[in-house]
């Protein structure tokens, strides 16, 4: 039996909490839980980063200095350690990750880190049918300053597969969540669009969304037969710069832009 997909919420001084996916998709509107607080914010920054299961010695430092102002951070094969729950919770109002899988202690997925807290949590699974280890996905709304609302995806795609089908069925899942939202989009990750055909569905999907692609002037992104595995996509937002910064904590070189809205 196919296990039941979730998220795991952490949040500063409470025990982690499971979310499962809502019964009812994404609403066209949205309505603020009692008690939240709309972010003073008049430029998004976000951070994008493959972490690499925290493999290498540096990571938080880079994590740290790299993210700092960041609101919103994007990780995948974020693994659930107590040293990045602690640091996700002492620099972020929440965390909420994803576990695709798990290793011998820690779970690992997709994790994304907040300034404000997510109004709407809907995690995703699919299953590599090579490998049947799963890689996960990640659908959050945010409120922005302007009374609008910030849909959020955060991505690790499929890697292992015959074929593109597992690989479009992944984007067409998250794309019900894009189709019924009518504010700023923000889609990022590690696509795994290796090839030449993942490419194409790739962009058949930002095309179909219509979502636009962060152009990066000196583009140090990890590549696999040539071309980039890491993506920003967005709608309804203007970039006001963007940049990969290198580094050895991660066999991924993180991805950093700042909207305006």
């Amino acid at each position: 039996m196919r296990k039941k997909t979730y998220a795991m919420r952490y949040v500063a001084g409470q025990p982690a909490e499971r979310v499962f996916p809502p019964e009812l998709r994404l609403p066209a509107s949205h309505t603020l839980p009692g008690g939240t607080e709309l972010p003073d914010y008049s430029t998004l920054k976000v951070l994008v980063w493959n972490i690499f299961k925290q493999q290498r010695a540096d990571w938080r430092s880079v994590l740290q200095g790299f993210g700092k102002g960041s609101h919103l951070v994007l990780l995948q094969e974020a693994q659930t350690t107590p040293e990045l729950v602690s640091f996700a919770t002492r620099h972020y109002i929440a965390a909420d990750q994803v576990p695709a899988f798990v290793l011998p202690q820690h779970p690992s997925g997709v994790m994304t880190l907040s300034s404000s807290p997510a109004i709407y949590c809907c995690p995703l699974r699919e299953r590599e049918p090579l490998l049947r280890l799963a890689k996960s996905a990640l659908v959050t709304v945010y409120p922005m300053p302007d009374s609008r609302f910030l849909l959020v995806v955060n991505i690790h795609a499929v890697n292992f597969s015959l074929g593109i089908d597992v690989y479009r069925k992944q984007l067409e899942a998250i794309g019900e969540h894009i189709r019924h939202h009518n504010g700023p989009v923000l889609m990022a990750g590690d696509f795994n669009a290796w090839s030449r055909q993942r490419l194409h569905v790739l962009y058949q999907f930002m095309r179909q969304q219509r979502l636009r692609e962060v152009l990066f002037p000196q583009d140090h992104r990890r590549k696999a037969f040539g071309r980039p595995l890491d993506f920003i996509f967005y709608r309804n937002m203007e970039v006001k710069q963007a940049s990969v910064l290198e580094t050895t904590a991660s066999d991924h070189n993180p991805l950093l832009a700042e909207f305006s809205f």
